[in-house]
């Protein structure tokens, strides 16, 4: 077993499941803060889009791209996780961070295989809270499960 793909393809799904509990929501349902923290499923999206950035180009790449305001969470969303999937796709996961998270952090990213899977929990926590969301929002459930 490639435990690298293995890895990879735990994020890809739960990126996936991120837009399949929230399909089919409509303009006022993705504004709608549903928990007490404020948040709203496209300020979730557009948060999410931010630590692909984040991540696989500022910190995996080194490179700082214009940040611009975000007219479709959704389009900087897939936009994001597309130019993260041409890192993945062009670099081996034992390869160092050209970039670093923050001063503090420094020595605790030691590689891209890291960088994958601390994404896999960032996606896969508010995949969470998108999912408690749309139950809130209209009661739907079972939404972007897993077939294991």
């Amino acid at each position: 077993m490639d435990v690298d793909r293995v890895l990879v393809g735990f994020l890809r799904a739960q990126r996936e499941r991120v837009l399949e509990v929230v399909d089919g929501l409509d303009g006022e349902q993705l504004r709608m803060a549903v928990l007490p923290s404020g948040w709203t499923v496209l300020g979730m999206i557009e948060h999410l889009g931010d630590a692909e950035r984040h991540w696989f180009q500022e910190v995996a790449l080194g490179e700082t791209p214009p940040h611009e305001p975000v007219e479709d969470a959704f389009a900087y969303y897939e936009e994001q996780v597309a130019r993260a999937n041409v890192v993945l796709e062009s670099t081996p996961l034992s390869t160092a961070p050209k970039g670093q998270h923050s001063p503090e952090t420094v020595d605790q990213v030691p590689d891209l295989r890291f960088i994958v899977l601390h994404m896999v929990e960032e996606t896969a926590r508010h995949l969470g809270h998108l999912d408690a969301a749309r139950e809130l929002i209209d009661g739907r459930v079972g939404l972007g499960q897993d077939a294991l």
